[in-house]
Protein backbone atom coordinates (compact mmCIF):
# COMPACT_ATOMS: atom_id res chain seq x y z
CA UNK A 1 0.00 0.00 0.00
CA UNK A 2 3.15 2.13 0.75
CA UNK A 3 4.67 1.73 -2.55
CA UNK A 4 0.85 2.36 -4.62
CA UNK A 5 0.79 5.75 -2.87
CA UNK A 6 4.15 6.82 -3.49
CA UNK A 7 3.03 6.27 -7.43
CA UNK A 8 -0.19 7.82 -7.38
CA UNK A 9 1.74 11.00 -5.39
CA UNK A 10 3.83 10.75 -8.24
CA UNK A 11 1.11 10.82 -11.17
CA UNK A 12 0.21 14.04 -9.22
CA UNK A 13 3.44 15.47 -8.79
CA UNK A 14 3.28 15.34 -12.87
CA UNK A 15 -0.16 17.09 -13.19
CA UNK A 16 1.06 19.82 -10.59
CA UNK A 17 4.70 20.60 -10.46
CA UNK A 18 6.03 19.05 -13.50
CA UNK A 19 8.32 16.09 -14.65
CA UNK A 20 11.09 17.09 -11.92
CA UNK A 21 8.67 16.58 -9.19
CA UNK A 22 8.01 13.18 -10.35
CA UNK A 23 11.24 12.05 -10.44
CA UNK A 24 11.90 12.97 -7.32
CA UNK A 25 9.09 11.49 -5.31
CA UNK A 26 8.54 8.24 -7.03
CA UNK A 27 10.17 5.17 -4.99
CA UNK A 28 11.73 6.49 -2.10
CA UNK A 29 8.85 4.03 -0.29
CA UNK A 30 10.53 1.18 -1.17
CA UNK A 31 13.70 0.33 -2.54
CA UNK A 32 12.67 -2.33 -5.40
CA UNK A 33 9.91 -3.72 -7.25
CA UNK A 34 12.43 -6.62 -8.40
CA UNK A 35 12.48 -8.73 -5.07
CA UNK A 36 10.03 -11.36 -6.17
CA UNK A 37 11.24 -12.56 -9.87
CA UNK A 38 11.98 -16.18 -10.10
CA UNK A 39 14.20 -17.65 -11.91
CA UNK A 40 12.92 -19.86 -14.33
CA UNK A 41 14.67 -22.91 -16.50
CA UNK A 42 15.51 -22.07 -19.91
CA UNK A 43 15.99 -24.08 -22.99
CA UNK A 44 19.74 -24.23 -24.27
CA UNK A 45 18.58 -22.40 -27.32
CA UNK A 46 17.21 -19.79 -25.72
CA UNK A 47 19.96 -19.57 -23.04
CA UNK A 48 22.79 -19.69 -25.77
CA UNK A 49 20.93 -16.72 -27.42
CA UNK A 50 20.59 -14.92 -24.17
CA UNK A 51 24.05 -15.27 -23.87
CA UNK A 52 25.24 -14.42 -26.84
CA UNK A 53 23.04 -11.05 -26.66
CA UNK A 54 24.83 -10.36 -23.40
CA UNK A 55 28.50 -11.19 -24.70
CA UNK A 56 28.49 -8.79 -27.31
CA UNK A 57 29.97 -5.95 -26.15
CA UNK A 58 29.76 -3.46 -28.93
CA UNK A 59 30.10 0.74 -27.43
CA UNK A 60 27.27 2.15 -27.13
CA UNK A 61 27.96 5.12 -30.11
CA UNK A 62 24.79 5.85 -32.09
CA UNK A 63 24.63 5.94 -35.60
CA UNK A 64 22.25 7.16 -38.15
CA UNK A 65 21.60 6.89 -41.35
CA UNK A 66 20.65 10.28 -42.23
CA UNK A 67 21.09 13.28 -41.15
CA UNK A 68 16.81 13.75 -39.80
CA UNK A 69 17.52 10.67 -37.91
CA UNK A 70 20.31 12.43 -36.20
CA UNK A 71 18.39 15.44 -35.35
CA UNK A 72 15.41 13.33 -33.76
CA UNK A 73 18.11 11.64 -31.29
CA UNK A 74 19.47 15.08 -30.53
CA UNK A 75 16.09 16.49 -30.13
CA UNK A 76 15.54 13.53 -27.89
CA UNK A 77 19.06 13.48 -25.78
CA UNK A 78 18.28 17.47 -24.91
CA UNK A 79 14.75 17.05 -24.20
CA UNK A 80 15.40 14.14 -21.28
CA UNK A 81 18.73 15.08 -20.31
CA UNK A 82 16.30 18.24 -19.01
CA UNK A 83 14.04 15.47 -17.24
CA UNK A 84 17.10 13.98 -15.11
CA UNK A 85 18.46 17.12 -14.49
CA UNK A 86 16.76 16.52 -10.79
CA UNK A 87 18.91 12.79 -10.85
CA UNK A 88 21.99 14.23 -12.29
CA UNK A 89 23.28 17.47 -12.14
CA UNK A 90 26.20 16.70 -14.63
CA UNK A 91 25.71 16.98 -18.41
CA UNK A 92 28.28 14.74 -19.21
CA UNK A 93 26.95 12.11 -16.66
CA UNK A 94 23.05 12.56 -18.32
CA UNK A 95 24.52 12.31 -21.62
CA UNK A 96 26.69 8.68 -20.82
CA UNK A 97 23.14 7.42 -19.11
CA UNK A 98 20.85 8.29 -22.04
CA UNK A 99 22.94 7.21 -24.83
CA UNK A 100 23.34 4.41 -23.14
CA UNK A 101 19.67 3.62 -22.73
CA UNK A 102 19.10 4.82 -26.33
CA UNK A 103 21.43 2.20 -27.84
CA UNK A 104 20.90 -1.22 -25.40
CA UNK A 105 16.70 -0.31 -25.89
CA UNK A 106 16.88 -0.55 -29.59
CA UNK A 107 19.33 -3.00 -29.62
CA UNK A 108 16.62 -4.99 -27.75
CA UNK A 109 13.76 -3.91 -30.19
CA UNK A 110 12.12 -1.58 -26.85
CA UNK A 111 11.08 1.76 -26.53
CA UNK A 112 13.48 3.77 -25.28
CA UNK A 113 10.72 5.84 -22.95
CA UNK A 114 9.37 2.16 -21.70
CA UNK A 115 13.06 1.38 -20.46
CA UNK A 116 13.17 4.61 -18.71
CA UNK A 117 9.82 4.39 -17.01
CA UNK A 118 11.15 0.47 -15.21
CA UNK A 119 14.06 2.31 -14.57
CA UNK A 120 12.48 4.95 -12.70
CA UNK A 121 9.58 2.49 -10.98
CA UNK A 122 12.99 0.29 -9.97
CA UNK A 123 15.28 2.04 -9.34
CA UNK A 124 14.56 6.06 -9.43
CA UNK A 125 17.51 5.99 -11.50
CA UNK A 126 19.94 4.71 -8.30
CA UNK A 127 23.23 3.10 -10.15
CA UNK A 128 23.91 1.02 -6.92
CA UNK A 129 20.07 0.26 -5.61
CA UNK A 130 20.02 -2.91 -4.14
CA UNK A 131 16.96 -4.68 -3.06
CA UNK A 132 16.27 -7.22 -0.55
CA UNK A 133 16.49 -10.03 -2.78
CA UNK A 134 19.40 -8.48 -4.03
CA UNK A 135 18.28 -7.34 -7.55
CA UNK A 136 21.17 -4.60 -8.19
CA UNK A 137 21.11 -1.29 -10.26
CA UNK A 138 19.39 0.59 -12.42
CA UNK A 139 17.37 -1.68 -13.91
CA UNK A 140 17.39 -4.22 -10.51
CA UNK A 141 18.62 -7.22 -11.84
CA UNK A 142 18.64 -10.55 -10.30
CA UNK A 143 22.42 -11.73 -9.53
CA UNK A 144 21.04 -15.42 -10.67
CA UNK A 145 21.37 -13.89 -14.29
CA UNK A 146 24.72 -13.55 -14.25
CA UNK A 147 25.03 -17.34 -13.58
CA UNK A 148 22.73 -18.15 -16.19
CA UNK A 149 23.71 -15.93 -18.93
CA UNK A 150 27.73 -14.98 -18.14
CA UNK A 151 30.66 -15.23 -15.80
CA UNK A 152 28.42 -15.45 -12.29
CA UNK A 153 30.18 -12.11 -11.54
CA UNK A 154 27.24 -10.14 -9.82
CA UNK A 155 29.05 -7.55 -9.15
CA UNK A 156 28.92 -6.58 -12.85
CA UNK A 157 25.67 -5.45 -12.22
CA UNK A 158 26.50 -2.06 -10.75
CA UNK A 159 28.07 -1.12 -14.47
CA UNK A 160 25.96 0.83 -16.06
CA UNK A 161 25.89 -0.84 -19.45
CA UNK A 162 26.20 -3.89 -18.21
CA UNK A 163 23.05 -3.17 -16.14
CA UNK A 164 20.95 -2.09 -18.94
CA UNK A 165 22.00 -4.80 -21.22
CA UNK A 166 21.10 -7.37 -18.90
CA UNK A 167 17.91 -5.59 -18.00
CA UNK A 168 17.00 -4.48 -21.68
CA UNK A 169 17.60 -8.19 -22.66
CA UNK A 170 15.50 -9.87 -20.04
CA UNK A 171 13.06 -7.66 -21.09
CA UNK A 172 12.53 -8.29 -24.63
CA UNK A 173 13.00 -12.73 -23.97
CA UNK A 174 9.78 -11.98 -21.21
CA UNK A 175 8.20 -10.08 -24.27
CA UNK A 176 8.46 -12.72 -26.77
CA UNK A 177 7.91 -15.38 -24.40
CA UNK A 178 4.51 -13.63 -23.44
CA UNK A 179 3.44 -13.19 -27.39
CA UNK A 180 4.00 -9.47 -27.15
CA UNK A 181 1.88 -8.60 -24.33
CA UNK A 182 3.50 -5.59 -22.39
CA UNK A 183 1.26 -6.31 -19.02
CA UNK A 184 2.05 -9.62 -18.73
CA UNK A 185 5.41 -9.30 -19.59
CA UNK A 186 6.41 -6.56 -17.17
CA UNK A 187 4.66 -8.27 -14.50
CA UNK A 188 6.97 -11.53 -15.25
CA UNK A 189 10.06 -8.71 -15.25
CA UNK A 190 8.41 -8.16 -11.39
CA UNK A 191 7.61 -11.39 -10.51
CA UNK A 192 4.07 -10.70 -10.37
CA UNK A 193 2.98 -12.13 -13.52
CA UNK A 194 -0.72 -11.20 -13.89
CA UNK A 195 -0.71 -8.40 -11.55
CA UNK A 196 -2.00 -5.07 -12.34
CA UNK A 197 0.01 -3.02 -9.66
CA UNK A 198 3.82 -3.29 -11.17
CA UNK A 199 2.70 -3.34 -15.18
CA UNK A 200 0.68 -0.29 -14.46
CA UNK A 201 2.97 1.71 -12.56
CA UNK A 202 5.94 1.02 -15.11
CA UNK A 203 3.20 2.13 -18.03
CA UNK A 204 2.33 5.35 -16.09
CA UNK A 205 5.98 6.22 -15.54
CA UNK A 206 6.83 5.80 -19.23
CA UNK A 207 4.59 8.85 -19.83
CA UNK A 208 7.51 11.04 -18.11
CA UNK A 209 9.70 9.86 -21.24
CA UNK A 210 7.65 10.07 -24.11
CA UNK A 211 9.41 12.65 -26.48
Amino acid sequence: MTTRRAILASVLNVRQFGVGAALGSLLYAEPSWAGAQMEEPLVDSVRTALSSAIANQAPPVPEFSDTESRLRYLRWLGAMSERLASKYSDWNTRKEFLQTVWYEARRAGLDESLVLGLIQVESNFRKFAVSSAGARGYMQVMPFWTRVLADGDAGKLFHMQTNLRFGCVILRHYLNREGGDWFMALGRYNGSRGRAPYPQAVLKAQKVWLA
